[in-house]
């Protein structure tokens, strides 16, 4: 992780910007310039503005935010995600049309965690982010990974490495091997070609047609 990239340790909804407590920095824009109010994409007339805390220069001692999806109110809660505070607190019997789920993990066992989160038009895709839900969300979240960083490559054109998207990583103990070069994982296999595998593999039946050969017309 970058030393200028500090995980987030919350992700909430505001109904306004000025609702948002101490500690909370309000997104107020799009990354094309445009008010982030996201009233009408959430199914609420009044509007409202997604915040985030962080551990600013200093490493969160609780947990950090590893994920974030905004889901349909129809889709279940995912396992292991919570719903997103609200401030204020929403009134009884009042719904919306997505909900904010964030997903939190001590930050001493977390591989990855949430650096920064844009809003953008549902179409646009941003570098080095990916969309927290379904590809028209109109929020984006960048990951930063902590132990296996070299795993997540973004050297390309596109932002884009082939761990993306990709819901588990590597066990530990394997990172030597892939350092190592991509030939290393190779070098244990013995390339066969078609006459071998069809020598080793061939199987004529002969006991099977032998032994059905025996038995009376009837049971045949």
């Amino acid at each position: 992780m970058a030393e200028d990239e500090t995980p987030l340790t919350g992700v909430a909804w505001a109904a306004a910007p000025e609702a948002a407590p101490a500690g909370w920095t309000v997104i107020g824009v799009t990354v094309e310039g445009a008010a982030a109010n996201l009233g009408k994409g959430f199914g609420l007339k009044s509007g409202g503005y997604l915040c985030v805390s962080s551990g600013r220069a200093q490493a969160p001692p609780g947990p950090v935010v590893t994920d974030v999806l905004v889901l349909s109110d129809r889709s279940p809660q995912p396992l292991g995600y919570t719903r997103a505070p609200e401030f204020p607190e929403p009134r009884p019997g009042g719904s919306r049309k997505k909900r904010l789920y964030v997903k939190l993990q001590p930050v001493g066992v977390a591989d990855t965690a949430v650096v920064d989160i844009k809003l953008s038009s549902k179409s646009k895709t941003l570098p080095y982010y990916t969309k927290a839900g379904a590809p028209a969300a109109p929020c984006s979240i960048k990951r930063a990974a902590s132990q296996h960083e070299a795993l997540y490559d973004t050297s390309n054109i596109y932002g884009l490495s082939a761990m993306d998207g990709v819901p588990f990583t590597l066990h530990p103990k394997f990172d030597t091997r892939l350092s190592s070069g991509s030939n290393a994982l190779l070098t244990d296999l013995n390339v066969k070609s078609l006459a071998d595998i069809e020598a080793e593999y061939n199987y004529a039946f002969v006991v099977e047609k032998t032994a059905a050969a025996r038995l009376p017309p009837s049971v045949c």
